[in-house]
């Protein structure tokens, strides 16, 4: 049985931010640094155009589980 796809992608033209639901253990630290950008409660729930690519590849470095990634 082959599991299905968990990942989604906001791009903004510039940095594109995978999110894996599959790996993601709602530490929080996404929404803490940059509310902004990652709000739970709305759709879709990252923003990628409300913080600079560097801000985003930062706080990206904090996920714990590795649920975020950028390309």
């Amino acid at each position: 049985m082959n599991e299905i796809n968990k990942t989604k992608e906001y791009s903004n033209g510039e940095i594109t931010v995978v999110w894996d639901a599959s790996k993601c253990i709602h530490a929080g630290n996404c929404v803490k640094h940059l509310p902004n950008v990652y709000n739970p409660k709305e759709k879709p729930w990252i923003k990628v155009d409300n913080a600079t690519t560097d801000e985003l590849k930062d706080q990206i470095s904090t996920c714990p589980s590795g649920a975020l990634s950028w390309k």
